[in-house]
């Protein structure tokens, strides 16, 4: 008999816990191309920095770096938006290929 397949963890960085998704029966493969996973990486790395630097202003460390832009009276058309969890999104993606492969 088979065992079943060990499954993947990842460890969240900021504490957040994941969004359950309904998963698609028949979601189309998509490709990326190693410019556009490059792109993706930059983004991600740049945004840690930028968040680093955040918590290090906000703790007094830094005199100046970026700002957090807070609106004063929130858009209603965006009351139910919720941002993307890009280590979410890559896992998933990551586990749909492993499961397309065997």
């Amino acid at each position: 008999p088979h065992s079943p397949a060990q499954k993947l963890v990842f460890n969240r960085v900021n504490g957040k816990r994941p969004q359950v998704l309904p998963q698609q029966v028949s979601a189309p493969e998509e490709c990326y191309t190693l410019a556009h996973e490059e792109n993706v990486r930059f983004i991600y790395e740049a945004w840690q920095q930028v968040e680093q630097q955040l918590d290090g202003s906000r703790s007094g460390e830094s005199a100046c770096g970026p700002v957090q832009y807070i609106e004063k009276t929130p858009n209603p058309g965006l009351k139910n938006f919720v941002p993307i969890d890009l280590e979410e999104w890559w896992a998933q993606q990551f586990l749909a290929k492993i499961e397309n492969c065997s």
